[in-house]
């Protein structure tokens, strides 16, 4: 009497190595073709990388660290620092990013969370044709229209906190004055520029957390915030981190805008109403007329905003994955 062997309903019918080299030729395929694609991105980076150093090498061999950390710029004498450019390049990315996030996350949540489809429909259009503006149309308004109407303003904030510590040295006169082209105008108008992007970028990932989740919230006696703050921003944390390095990017390489309205004075300040200057902002004005070793600081300077971009990048999501770590935890 023969015996029947049964099938263990746990064992799958086959192995993951059986599947596998069955997959259809066209499969395999585009398998192949992601990876191509991915290690293509990655070699234009590091050839980008690697070009640039190479063509700024001469100056990082004459200038060396002692011309990263320095604030001279004096092309006569061939003293070329960058830290100024880069000073300038910081404050204005961080004004423009204090700006914009706590406006960018509330217009998502509203048109996700709050707004009626119907409503936030036409709000989301305007959003995203904002968000596709050229720069130079944004820089065009800035100095012929914010500039001669905020220049006023700066004026009588800087009489106003005239004497008061701290307040003083942010908003108050430096030795020239205010001016209404400085790091706070260009800072404002890059956050005019990316808050639509940002918004945008959000509304779709906070559009992504499953209805479920907040039913569930609700269900368990939550209000509206504290349904936003427990399942909705863990859910969409990360990638509302990422659209914010998006537009981070995007206020750091600004070239035409911040050209138009830093002002072109290149010095280091605690003043935000004073003219200043910024990496993209001197390629941008001297490369054309540059050459030698002018040209190879240029160069470098483009090297050392890849660098702070990827830095960047890398802090941001460092502090993403911990908070992601420590949300599973809880």
């Amino acid at each position: 009497m023969s015996t029947a062997i049964k099938a263990d309903p746990a064992t799958p019918a086959g192995s993951a190595d059986s599947l596998s080299r069955r997959r259809p030729l066209a499969d395999r395929g585009f398998a192949w073709l992601a990876l191509a694609a991915g290690l293509l991105v990655l070699a234009i980076l590091i050839g980008i990388a690697a070009s640039t150093a190479q063509q700024g090498s001469n100056w990082f061999s004459t200038a060396g660290f002692k011309g990263i950390f320095s604030t001279v710029w004096d092309v006569g004498n061939n003293q070329f620092g960058m830290m100024s450019f880069v000073f300038g390049t910081v404050l204005t990315s961080v004004i423009a990013i204090v700006i914009s996030i706590p406006v960018s996350i509330s217009v998502a949540l509203l048109l996700t969370e709050v707004v009626p489809r119907r409503w936030g429909q036409p709000i989301i259009i305007i959003i995203d044709l904002l968000a596709v503006v050229p720069s130079v149309v944004w820089g065009l308004w800035g100095i012929l229209v914010l500039e001669p109407w905020i220049s006023p303003i700066y004026a009588s904030i800087a009489s106003g906190v005239h004497g008061i510590p701290v307040l003083d040295n942010l908003f108050g006169e430096s030795n020239g004055g205010v001016s209404g082209a400085s790091f706070f105008t260009c800072g404002l108008v890059l956050a005019i520029m990316i808050t639509p992007i940002i918004t945008s970028l959000s509304r779709e990932v906070i559009a992504t957390v499953p209805a479920i989740d907040k039913e569930g919230a609700y269900a368990l006696g939550a209000t509206r915030w504290e349904m936003i703050r427990g399942a909705v921003w863990p859910h969409s944390q990360a990638g509302v981190v990422s659209a914010i390095l998006v537009g981070l990017g995007r206020a750091m390489g600004e070239t035409i805008a911040a050209a138009l309205l830093i002002g072109s004075s290149v010095q280091v300040t605690s003043h935000l109403f004073v003219p200043g200057y910024s990496i993209p902002a001197v390629i941008a004005n001297e490369f054309g007329e540059a050459s030698g070793e002018f040209r190879s600081a240029l160069i470098g300077l483009g090297l050392v905003l890849f660098v702070i971009t990827i830095l960047v990048n890398l802090v941001a999501r460092a502090v993403v994955d911990r908070s992601t770590r420590r949300s599973r935890g809880a």
